[in-house]
């Protein structure tokens, strides 16, 4: 899973993508003017794959990751300022995106638009995206337009999202069938990814406006700088801190858990030779096509796959036992994986 961290500069946004990746980004403002991309990853802690582990012992424990590409802060009104074509690369090979508007006030570093207004910012940074695509979508019409199939579907449906595009709406929110999104699958448009929004608080009030929450879905409350001194503690003493402020969990924890159920990600597990490794797929994911993200010949040559849930085999972590009681079952190409799923598959190429 590829995420993009988008926002305006002087928000946080390079504050929040350290404080996820553990790495230690420049966030001065002069960064923006190069309009280079921030990398790095984290690993997606699962104590499901911590237990197999334990009982395995394998000699390499494999999770899940997320990668993270955090773009320069726009500096301008929307259409000024905003996306160079290098990042509008970039963007277009992540996932979803992950906009960081700014809720807190400090008079020593301005919003670049000289206001502090959360939902003003989700809305521009929508309009940014929007934007990007609509360009995309009449640059395609007019070539259709002169291949002379104006009355072809593909016609007909990118005149439709140019109408919701020109009207404000992004194209996430344009009733699209699944159908209509795979046939636009290949243009890689920007307001049709799936979007969470951090809310960047002051330290003053850690929680967001929750008329946020009733405007825009995937609200998060972040207060970057209380997360990045979390990170920065012993583990003995991240409890204590966060139990002192009044913060439930870490805003990583918080941050995965919304990046899955906004993706609709579950995870399954394999255990192969002397590794224990976790799987994300999307859910409703049938068994071949899960077979296929561990290697390409598994799908292709697909016969069966010896599926056990993991709340069975953890209660008697016994894989003969388990044949024996019929927890352990042999499953199809068209079975639907199910999150914590532990998968064995069996294949011929």
């Amino acid at each position: 899973m590829k995420i993009g961290i988008i926002g305006y500069s002087l928000s946080g946004k390079t504050t929040v993508f350290n404080t996820l990746t553990g790495q230690h980004a420049r966030a001065e403002s002069f960064h923006a003017a190069e309009k280079k991309a921030n990398v790095g990853r984290i690993q997606v802690p699962d104590p499901r794959l911590d237990a197999l582990a334990g009982i395995f012992k394998p000699q390499k424990t494999t999770p899940t990751e997320i990668n993270f590409v955090d773009m320069a802060g726009i500096t301008g009104s929307v259409g000024k300022g905003g996306f160079s074509a290098e990042e509008l690369g970039w963007m277009r090979t992540v996932d979803a995106f992950t906009f960081v508007v700014r809720a807190f006030a400090n008079e020593a570093v301005q919003h670049p638009l000289g206001r502090i207004d959360p939902a003003l910012d989700i809305e521009s940074l929508d309009e940014e995206l929007a934007l990007a695509d609509l360009l995309v979508v009449e640059k395609r019409l007019a070539r259709l337009e002169k291949e002379g199939k104006k009355s072809s579907p593909e016609y007909e449906l990118l005149d439709r999202c140019r109408g919701c595009l020109e009207n404000g709406t992004v194209l996430r929110r344009a009733s699209l069938s699944r159908d209509e999104e795979q046939m636009l699958s290949n243009f890689q448009f920007l307001s049709l990814k799936p979007r969470l929004v951090l809310v960047n608080t002051g330290e003053e009030n850690i929680e967001p406006d929750p008329a946020l929450s009733g405007r825009f879905e995937g609200i998060i409350g972040f207060c970057a700088g209380l997360e990045q001194e979390i990170a920065e503690l012993a583990p003995e003493e991240q409890a204590e801190f966060m139990e002192a402020m009044g913060i439930k969990e870490p805003g990583l924890d918080k941050f995965i858990r919304a990046s899955y159920k906004l993706l609709s990600l579950i995870s399954f597990f394999t255990v192969i030779s002397d590794e224990v490794r976790a799987w994300t797929v999307e859910e409703g994911t049938e068994m071949a096509a899960a077979a296929g993200k561990i290697h390409s010949d598994m799908e292709r040559g697909f016969i069966r796959a010896e599926v056990v849930a993991f709340e069975d085999f953890i209660a008697e972590p016994d894989m003969h036992r388990m044949k024996e009681t019929g927890q352990l079952r042999l499953e199809g190409k068209h079975y639907k994986v199910a999150d914590g799923d532990i998968v064995q598959v069996r294949f011929n190429v």
